[in-house]
């Protein structure tokens, strides 16, 4: 299960844990659990089953013995774009091509949480990673590169060539990939107005999210909208 807002509960061998925004939890297989959305700060979570020969050494990585079942996610938007492209194909069909789609997304979901299990905390990550969770954490707001070069302590331009080296994008693109994966979120699970879903994650005008919308996606918000909601039926 992945947390992208609020809070939930887990219990598992008679321990309750909090399952915060930017967290996973992974349980193994035949492992009696209970979970519920906290009641004044409730979840909204993205989950799935995964099964096959190769779930149970990737799980054991990640939650192996005395292991906690919660994950710190490092890249929450990737890893929801793993289930959310599971789910999508399984909504296609149930071809062999489909199955493929999905076991691969469920295989880089897993594998995903398994680095993040074995790289530790985010206050353990370098200077690029802990830019990165920033931004992540604060989509809506107005950050130049350089600022965010003096949070990891290095002159612009060598910031902005060690992030490229490691995210293998531009900073500029980067985050407009993140907002954008924000936004099909909100898109596919809220009814909310296309210029709130603009403002949350960054764009004060809608027709420019809109514009850098289409350059990530190839189409615009409200079409993604539509599409995804014909598909869902």
């Amino acid at each position: 299960m992945l947390c992208t807002g609020g809070t939930g509960w887990l219990t598992i061998d008679g321990i309750t844990r909090r399952v915060s925004s930017g967290e996973a939890a992974v349980i193994p297989a035949e492992t009696p659990h209970l979970y519920r959305a906290d009641e004044r700060d409730p979840w909204t979570i993205w989950w799935l089953h995964a099964d096959g020969s190769d779930v149970d050494p990737l799980v054991g990585v990640i939650v192996g013995p005395d292991r906690d079942p919660i994950v710190p996610v490092r890249d929450i938007y990737t890893a929801v774009g793993s289930v959310e492209q599971a789910v999508s194909a399984f909504e296609h069909d149930e071809t062999t091509a489909s199955l493929y789609v999905a076991a691969g997304a469920a295989w880089r979901l897993l594998s995903q949480l398994a680095s993040d299990r074995l790289r530790g905390p985010a206050a353990t990550a370098d200077r690029i990673h802990i830019v990165q969770d920033f931004l992540r954490s604060n989509l809506a707001a107005t950050t130049s590169v350089s600022e965010l070069a003096r949070l990891a302590g290095l002159s612009t331009s060598h910031f902005s060539a060690l992030f490229k080296a490691s995210a293998g994008i531009g900073v500029v693109e980067y985050v407009r990939r993140l907002r954008s994966a924000r936004a099909r979120e909100l898109l596919i699970t809220t009814d909310a107005p296309i210029a709130d879903i603009a403002l949350s994650v960054g764009y004060a005008d809608a027709f420019y999210f809109s514009r850098q919308f289409r350059l990530v996606n190839g189409t615009s918000p409200s079409e993604y909208r539509t599409r995804a909601h014909r598909d869902a039926i």
